[in-house]
């Protein structure tokens, strides 16, 4: 969502909504059968295209999420791209031009694009964007005008109360009445533009913020109303709005399985996660996305991030292994300074230069996109477990995992449902031998894993 400064508890209570499906039954993840997506956060339009090709492609992943493809308010701050002025494409990250390079670019490389969507809001004070717009807080030539805001012009306060979380100002950002037939006409213009462009789908920030019924409404009006779509809708128990209201529109984020794999991973055992998912009270697996962590959890500390060592790169091994929802995996820059925006502008060089993370090319991370896609569609067989913290799980007889979060090494054999022979482990770049019973013997290090998967025989 897009943020000014604003205190940690109120960030986290501040509940966003993603992931918008087809107007049918809500399908497992987004169209296709590549439903990893890379979320490079706050990269440029030039740098995602590059990478689409680099790397998202050749890994496997589906879908690549790029910033808000709008103008917006000036200033060096992460949070000035959910201020837009206008819905022009010219904010820090690029032009027009940029943006339509990047969208043919990754395409080419066999990527889909989602676009970060702002639409709950506008800005919170007055001047000129980053593409020349004059604006005040409620006056946007040629787009808004005082009469399309929201007539609560006092920032939410009550999660308990559902108009004052859908009618009032999130963080004191203007909030548009998407009741209106011509605010719900402008932002269905402003998302058929992109659309045009090339777009395959959209996460919608700050969803729990608009009445479901609006956002049902404005996808109605998309020249695709089955474009991929993933609501922000952050759960809170007991507050007005929930997020199985909004599955009818597609997918919404799970913001709880990121909170549990924080806890788990960190002072639980990792022998719970046997029926990690719908057992643990969550959305249907089909119209879930997960990550473990995002461009808010992670700086508010609510989730696992690059900062947490071995259980960061351990969470993200086990989502993408593991059958739930479809995966986000937060791929942005270091930070001591919660509000810093991108390194160079958003430009990256090269990854881990600059301070840019690329947690998606992570070889433990990367490995694992492969895994997930050649594993699609197989149930989880084989579970043990110390019932403590080494877990070892296949995935019918296309993979299997071993996760290691002892402190000491795990030198023992393994049983899968795997066809006999001699597969890489992609976690430890090695070979593996599985005989004719589905056995096979290896020493995974502690706190390391140990992946195979069908198709993949040398390393």
């Amino acid at each position: 969502m897009a943020r000014r400064t604003l205190p940690t508890a109120l960030a986290l209570a501040a509940a966003f909504s993603i992931g918008v499906y087809p107007t049918a039954a809500a399908q497992a993840s987004p169209p296709g059968t590549k439903d990893v997506t890379a979320v490079l956060f706050e990269w440029s339009y030039a740098s995602v295209a590059r990478e689409c090709t680099s790397t998202l492609g050749p890994a496997g992943y589906g879908y690549v999420q790029v910033s808000p493809p709008a103008e917006h308010i000036q200033g060096s701050q992460w949070w000035t791209s959910y201020q837009p002025v206008s819905y022009k494409i010219a904010g820090r990250l690029g032009d027009r031009t940029a943006f339509q390079n990047m969208v043919n670019t990754c395409h080419a490389a066999g990527v889909k694009v989602v676009a970060d969507t702002v639409v709950n809001h506008m800005s919170a004070g007055s001047g000129t964007g980053t593409g020349g717009s004059s604006y005040t807080k409620y006056s946007y030539p040629g787009l808004y005008s005082s009469a399309d805001f929201d007539d609560c012009t006092s920032q939410v306060t009550d999660y308990q109360d559902r108009w004052n979380v859908q009618h009032c100002e999130l963080v004191g950002l203007a909030d548009l009445d998407t009741g209106e037939e011509h605010v719900r006409q402008t932002i269905a213009n402003y998302m058929n533009d992109l659309l045009s462009l090339g777009v395959d789908g959209f996460r919608i920030d700050a969803a729990k913020h608009i009445d479901t019924a609006d956002l049902a409404t404005i996808k109605s009006r998309l020249t695709n109303p089955n474009a991929y779509w993933k609501q922000e809708v952050i759960y809170g128990a007991g507050e007005a709005v929930q997020p199985t209201e909004y599955t009818a529109n597609g997918d919404v984020q799970e913001f709880r399985y990121a909170y549990d794999l924080k806890r788990v991973f960190t002072s639980e055992k990792l022998a719970y996660l046997n029926n990690f998912g719908e057992a643990w009270g969550y959305l249907p697996s089909s119209g879930a996305g997960v990550f473990v962590d995002n461009h808010d959890t992670e700086r508010n500390g609510s989730t696992l991030n690059y900062k947490s060592g071995a259980n960061y790169t351990l969470a993200n091994v086990f989502m993408l292994a593991w059958p739930y929802g479809a995966p986000d995996i937060n791929s942005g820059y270091e930070w001591s300074d919660a509000e810093a925006g991108p390194p160079n502008g958003g430009t990256v060089n090269a990854c881990w230069q600059d301070g840019w993370k690329c947690q998606h090319a992570w070889p433990e991370i990367r490995s694992m996109v492969a895994f997930r896609n050649a594993t699609r569609g197989q149930a989880v067989t084989n579970w043990w477990d110390d019932g403590d913290n080494l877990i070892t799980f296949g995935r019918g007889t296309k993979g299997y995992v071993v996760i290691n979060h002892e402190s000491t090494a795990a030198d023992r054999s393994y049983q899968t449902s795997l066809p006999a022979g001699t597969y890489c482990d992609v976690q430890a770049n090695r070979t593996v031998t599985v005989n004719s019973t589905g056995w096979f013997t290896a020493s995974v290090a502690p706190n390391a894993a140990l992946a195979l998967y069908a198709g993949k025989s040398s390393c």
